[in-house]
């Protein structure tokens, strides 16, 4: 929890415009993680399974050999500590250390009230023009992050309404009073700053783990939800007026990508052609973590701009440097080649799979289902962002921590599971069944 609440600090961008890293938060997660190797140590026990080593470990694989392999390795060492911070040891350590629902229902909880706080602050933004420059105005909400992590508020924004509309949805008769209807309310509140947020990239991945747990829910439920959050949308962009011009269009330009796109989406293409080329160059194992930036001239067309330009929120106008692809899928592949991308899609892949199937399971014994469904949303949220964003900026480690409360119900000792599928907790003790 103090690793989500140490998000809200600002963290200033680094030397050279880019969203800065080595936030109080990620200096939380290590010690999170120093904390977890240290009850393994002291239980003398293997604390993972089989499955659980195999998911967790396969993304080891692609990093070391892509750092091992680039021109330099030592400069690789910072991207290969931030790839296994996110994907393998802030992970694996929630996976060891959450010890049932509760413990769930504490960190998910955690990351609604910071995408409520982030919420608010954005919504203000909006409201008073103090947000970060979109189309000439200062109105974009962007909360505590700053114009140099565009993403920072509606990543973690995205992250709440989707663990509230997993508990609206899945919440079983045991579940406190009222938890539904709050979850509902809380849904409502933060899908106001996620669309202030202007990110297409959020609003598709939204939209596609939303309709997964419907889904996964009930035909029924998906029904009655669905017309519900139609007509929510028309109160508040119809009704209410909230950006409805500003967001009509952003939306509309989702659709004109191909045609006529703006040179945001022109940069992004032309960085994907440029990962590509990279990939061809090297296409076994890349060019090496940290290597994008020092091929991308190399490979890009002169449609590629010399930078994003930022401004508000705080901050004077300055240049951001094109420094990835903005596509977490063609990064791993131009840096880390076949052997990369295999890995992580076999971790991702296998992460997946293992927390969908066993949703059914949980509706049927009536016992964590809720969590059930937040996992198997984050994930495809998750996944479906990864399209049109990497890792980047402090707001990253909230992505290791929604991993980690996925690793947790899909490969641990996840309540409401049958009981070979319980784990062992580094104390030695069995997990719930």
């Amino acid at each position: 929890m103090a690793v989500v609440a140490l998000l809200a600090v600002p963290t200033p961008p680094a030397g050279d415009g880019s969203a800065g890293s080595g936030s109080a938060a990620d200096t939380a997660s290590a010690v999170l993680v120093l904390h977890c190797l240290v009850r393994v140590l002291r239980a003398r026990a293997r604390p993972l399974t089989r499955t659980a080593a195999l998911v967790l470990g396969l993304p080891v694989l692609g990093v070391t050999v892509a750092s091992l392999t680039a021109d330099d390795p030592t400069a690789t060492l910072p991207g290969l500590a931030r790839y296994l911070q996110i994907f393998v040891l802030v992970p694996g350590a929630l996976l060891l250390l959450l010890r049932d629902r509760r413990d769930f229902r504490l960190v998910a909880g955690s990351v609604v009230v910071l995408a409520l706080a982030q919420g608010a602050v954005g919504v203000a933004q909006y409201l008073t023009g103090t947000g970060a420059s979109y189309q000439g105005e200062d109105i974009r909400a962007v909360g505590t992050f700053g114009p140099t992590d565009i993403m920072g508020m509606a990543t973690v924004v995205a992250y709440g309404l989707v663990i509230c509309v997993g508990y609206a949805l899945g919440g079983s008769a045991r579940a406190p009073r009222g938890q539904r209807a709050l979850a509902l309310g809380c849904a409502a509140l933060l899908s106001v700053p996620l669309l202030l947020s202007f990110s297409r990239g959020a609003w598709i991945a939204t939209a596609v783990a939303l309709a997964l747990q419907l889904a996964l829910s009930g035909l029924r439920r998906a029904v009655v939800v669905g017309l519900a959050a139609g007509a929510l949308g028309v109160v508040l962009v119809g009704g209410l007026g909230i950006g409805s011009q500003l967001i009509s269009e952003r939306a509309g330009s989702i659709a004109r990508v191909a045609d006529t796109p703006d040179q945001s989406v022109t940069d992004r293409y032309t960085m994907w052609a440029a990962a590509t080329g990279m990939w061809r160059e090297r296409p076994l194992t890349g060019v090496g973590l940290k290597g994008f930036p020092a091929y991308r001239d190399n490979h890009a067309s002169l449609a590629l701009s010399a930078g994003s330009d930022t401004s508000g929120a705080g901050m004077g106008f300055q240049r951001q440097p094109l420094l990835s692809p903005h596509n977490m899928y063609l990064l791993v592949l131009s840096e880390q080649g076949m052997l990369g991308v295999v890995a992580f899609a076999g971790s991702w892949a296998g992460l997946l799979v293992c927390a969908v199937r066993t949703v059914p399971v949980a509706r049927r014994s009536g016992t964590g289902a809720e969590c059930g469904l937040v996992v198997a949303g984050l994930l495809v949220w998750q996944l479906a962002d990864f399209c049109y964003a990497d890792i980047g900026g402090p707001s990253t480690v909230l992505t290791a921590v929604m991993l980690g409360l996925a690793a947790w119900w899909a490969l641990g000792s996840a309540p409401g599971l049958p009981a070979a599928r319980a784990g062992r907790h580094p104390n030695g003790e069995a997990g719930p069944a």
